[in-house]
């Protein structure tokens, strides 16, 4: 064997939630499996960091407790418009929790489970029909039998999602920062949505004490806000109560990815290559919950390996069952998003503050 062409039985690249739960089901079933993350050590992702309950018992499933993380328990859900403000009750108790920390926990249950975790690691480019995988100083991993892709919304070069040939995928952005106390007693036991003009933000608390902001803005709006800080100006002036948490957000830093498919499926895959989490499906986060998704098909992918399944089948069968949280996410997105569907949306959640929580359950990943 070449000294620079490793071997090993199943592949996982990358070590987020999807990642990890693929790694660590297999493991658990006597399953040699090696995950690469490029990432040396913790740290933070464009993520809202919050955990529905779908997310929560996928995560108590795999062993992994998020309320011993130091999860912020949320229970209501605030709604805020122009000058509308809505709550309401959540269908079952929810939490906040950063991606630094979870993933953290999540990778060292994978290692504890038995599988090898190579960290620092950059993947160049793949075959999806070797299942290999170039790294970044030349060598090649293959696996012998099957390859899973948990890249979240990267491509990989020589196995890039099959996109439609459009423009305007979303844009993420997302900042930490220390509240005031009257900001933390008002995030306290909530997930705050702000919907506006082409995109939406989310605010809640996480472990470490610090609000998380996570905003969705369609490309052109941020183009022609020219840079984040224009960006966040015009949103002050058109949501009065976002402008205020924009005020504590001053200085912090940044970071963002680009080119977000919302509502976007894999329909089938090759043979022995597995798509998990946004690599398979993409949720709109303003009513869906990513995190659930990544974890379910993380587990399942490996299930179906475990079962025989190719990872055709998988996609198939995973493109279906994560269909309609897709497209009522979708849909709920696109009232968010257009100032007519808003307000009319906010006028009958206005009456009957339970259409959010139904809103809420729908998106939910069976």
């Amino acid at each position: 064997m070449n000294a620079d062409r490793r071997i090993v039985e199943t592949l996982v690249v990358g070590g987020g939630p999807a990642g990890s739960a693929t790694a660590m089901t297999l493991a658990r079933n006597g399953v040699a499996v090696e995950l690469i993350e490029r990432q040396p050590g913790a740290h933070d992702v464009v993520c809202g960091g919050f955990l529905g309950w779908d997310a929560l018992a996928a995560l108590r499933r795999l062993g992994v407790h998020a309320q011993e993380q130091g999860a912020r328990p949320i229970s209501r859900l605030r709604l805020a418009s122009g000058g509308h403000v809505i709550e309401a009750r959540l269908p079952r108790m929810a939490a906040g929790l950063s991606r630094r920390c979870l993933d953290e926990a999540l990778r060292h249950a994978a290692e504890t489970a038995g599988a090898t975790i190579r960290r620092g690691l950059t993947v160049r480019g793949g075959d999806a029909a070797g299942l290999s995988v170039r790294l970044e100083d030349g060598s090649e991993l293959r696996a012998g039998a099957a390859l899973f892709l948990a890249t979240g919304k990267h491509e990989l070069r020589g196995m890039a999602r099959p996109l439609p040939e459009r423009g305007g995928w979303a844009v993420g952005l997302r900042a930490a920062f220390v509240p005031d106390p009257a900001l933390v007693a008002a995030l306290t036991g909530v997930i705050e949505l702000h919907p506006f003009d082409d995109g939406y933000a989310g605010l809640l608390l996480q472990e470490d004490g610090r609000a998380n902001l996570c905003l969705s803005v369609a490309p052109e709006r941020l183009r022609a806000a020219r840079t984040i800080d224009g960006l966040l100006a015009g949103l002050a002036l058109e949501a009065p109560l976002l402008g205020e948490r924009i005020v504590q957000a001053a200085g912090a830093e940044w970071i963002s990815v680009s080119n977000v498919p919302y509502g976007w499926r894999a329909r089938g895959s090759a043979a022995s290559l597995y798509r998990v989490g946004d690599q398979g499906s993409v949720i709109a986060s303003l009513a869906g919950d990513g995190i659930a998704m990544a974890l379910t098909s993380g587990i399942a992918a490996a299930e179906a390996f475990l079962r025989g399944d190719s990872g055709d089948l998988f996609q198939r069968r995973w493109a279906a069952r994560s269909a309609r949280p897709l497209r009522v996410a979708e849909g709920l997105r696109w009232a968010a998003e257009k100032a007519g569907p808003r307000r009319a949306a906010m006028g009958l959640m206005t009456l009957a503050p339970g259409l959010a929580t139904l809103g809420a359950r729908l998106t939910r990943i069976a």
